[in-house]
């Protein structure tokens, strides 16, 4: 698939298909990019000067909202912490009660 997208672009390299990881200025030596810059400079350069990029961040659930500096990624783990905490007490519960304990 890369082979036919990138004919004439690829260079003949034994180890372009090796399963190494290319990246950079090493990738684009190989064909494998068109060349290097990021994002910004891009869109700039394919739909003018004047375009501007708008920040989206992630909405905020509503414990989010109510307590600050809480991401959703710490509420997330809080909750697998909390859920996987009750299945070790029960499980640890009914292996006690299996001796009258």
């Amino acid at each position: 698939m890369v082979r036919e997208r990138r004919a004439g672009k690829l260079r003949d390299d034994a180890t372009v298909f090796s399963g190494l990881f290319w990246s950079g200025t090493r990738g684009l030596e190989l064909g494998l990019i068109d060349g290097l810059g990021d994002m910004r400079q891009e869109l700039k350069r394919r739909y003018g000067q004047k375009t501007k990029l708008e920040l989206v961040t992630a909405g905020r659930g509503l414990l989010g909202r109510r307590i600050p500096g809480v991401s959703p990624v710490t509420l997330e783990g809080a909750a697998s912490g909390l859920t996987m905490g009750l299945v070790e007490a029960a499980e640890e519960r009914a292996l006690w009660s299996r001796f009258g304990l």
